[in-house]
């Protein structure tokens, strides 16, 4: 099958999309793009987002991604810091009045007759900057940092991810992901790689994602926990629908961990697991669950290699639950300082702050981030408490308060559609748990609050468990 570009209203063929490419990377010479120029894009998914990515990648621009709903004061810190060159948004991307943009649909425009920068998408030189990308972590757990990217060792951290999970030529890919993020920057350049198509859908709006996927014959689904659990819940409204993933052979999840009872509804449903993944903004793709290997987040990526250390730096065995670090030599350049240039990163062992184990055939599992909180003199680390829970069928969060008299309280916040009260919710939670674990508080909610990148947004969280207090 010929490779294609599904767009909302548009499909275009692999040769249509790179001559359109190459047309914008002839416009963006023509407005003083330069090799090493950084340039910031800020806008929302689509085939012209990704025409212009690849634009800016072919003339060896270091592009600073920012999500399509940032500030607009932090997108002009962002621009201040990053010394950026040129601005490209959405003409609905919250900017500050005054700020110099080139509009993203302006350049379309313009390309519309211009004629292409060369015969051929050509990543060689971008791929040789150390700053080729400069991605901003989500900062769910702290202030967001400009992470620093090389474009050659970001691409073959793609390969090994496409060679890991079995993506293939005529595969349909469908991330309902943002494009401006790790997860999703990842599955556009992929099926570049790989050479298959690309599904472009809203997806924010995933009752129309679903259709798009139905008629575009997607076969490799890539979202987030939340986004599965609305997909599921769509299928259970309106049973029909579960057609539209009909040509699907691979629901991959990331960004925020699983719980086992999400998996076993998308087995009920639609006959498969959901594959987890392993990864970071810093560190690249990690590891992953594949169809013949669907056991936690799966096993490392080829070239990459996985410890779990106690807090001596002592390696554990199977089993154990300790800090997962990674041997990366896809690992980011580093941050970007205040001046706008680079911190480098030690490139040993790098230490994830996140709580993790191996089983005895290698295969990772997450636990969740390394905070540790101290009560009545025990010390809890309150990701491992919610891993617990999840086993025991419980989805739940736990912000802790500070408290003079006991070191902290801790608000179990639990996630349920069917809103079962505040005492089911307790006697579950205390019959799972050992006294010293238990909560202060339990707070129900529908949904938790969510980040951009689909991750729950703790700092939400920790701001309603203050206001209740």
């Amino acid at each position: 099958m010929s490779a294609k570009m599904f767009g909302v209203d548009s499909v275009l063929t692999s040769t249509e999309f790179e001559q359109n490419s190459l047309r914008i990377a002839g416009v963006l010479s023509g407005h003083g793009v330069r090799l090493g120029d950084r340039v910031l894009l800020k806008a929302d998914n689509s085939i012209t987002y990704v025409s212009t990515l690849y634009a800016l990648m072919h003339v060896g621009a270091s592009v600073v991604l920012v999500d399509h709903q940032e500030k607009p004061a932090q997108t002009r810190q962002i621009r201040e810091q990053a010394r950026v060159k040129f601005v490209i948004a959405d003409d609905d991307a919250p900017v500050e009045p005054g700020e110099p943009v080139l509009p993203l649909y302006a350049l379309n425009v313009a390309a519309a007759g211009h004629p292409p920068a060369a015969p051929r998408l050509d990543f060689s030189a971008w791929s040789d900057l150390p700053d080729s990308l400069i991605m901003w972590s989500s900062g769910s757990t702290g202030v967001p940092k400009g992470v620093v990217k090389n474009g050659g060792r970001f691409l073959q951290n793609l390969r090994r991810n496409a060679d890991l999970v079995g993506h293939e030529a005529d595969d349909v890919l469908l991330p309902l992901l943002p494009f401006n993020h790790q997860y999703g920057l990842s599955m556009v350049l992929i099926s570049w790689l790989v050479g298959c198509s690309l599904v472009i859908a809203p997806y924010r709006r995933v009752d129309r994602a679903l259709r798009m996927a139905g008629v575009s014959g997607a076969t490799v689904v890539d979202a987030t926990p939340s986004t599965y659990r609305s997909i599921l819940n769509i299928v259970s409204k309106r049973r029909e629908a579960v057609h539209d993933f009909g040509q699907v052979r691979m629901l991959c999840s990331g960004a925020a961990p699983l719980d086992p009872g999400l998996v076993q509804s998308a087995v009920d449903v639609f006959g498969m697991p959901l594959l987890d993944s392993y990864g970071s903004t810093e560190m690249g793709n990690v590891a992953f669950a594949t169809i013949d290997n669907p056991v936690g987040a799966g096993q490392t990526v080829d070239g990459l290699k996985i410890r779990i250390t106690d807090d001596d730096g002592v390696e554990l065995g199977a089993g154990q639950v300790g800090e997962i670090e990674v041997l990366d030599p896809d690992l980011m350049e580093g941050y970007l300082n205040a001046d706008g240039d680079l911190d480098p990163v030690d490139r040993g062992w790098y230490k994830t702050n996140d709580f993790g184990y191996l089983d005895a055939a290698s295969n990772l599992f997450i636990v969740g981030r390394k905070m540790a909180v101290h009560r009545n003199g025990h010390t809890l680390h309150p990701e491992i408490i919610e891993h617990e829970l999840a086993a025991n069928g419980c989805v739940a969060k736990i912000v802790a308060l500070p408290s003079e008299r006991r070191g902290s309280t801790l608000v179990f916040f639990v996630e349920d559609e069917q809103q079962r009260g505040h005492d089911h919710w307790r006697d579950r939670i205390c019959s799972a748990l050992p006294v010293f674990q238990q909560p202060n508080r339990v707070v129900v909610l529908e949904r938790f609050p969510l980040n951009r990148n689909g991750k729950c947004d703790r700092k939400q969280l920790e701001a309603l468990a203050a206001d209740q207090g």
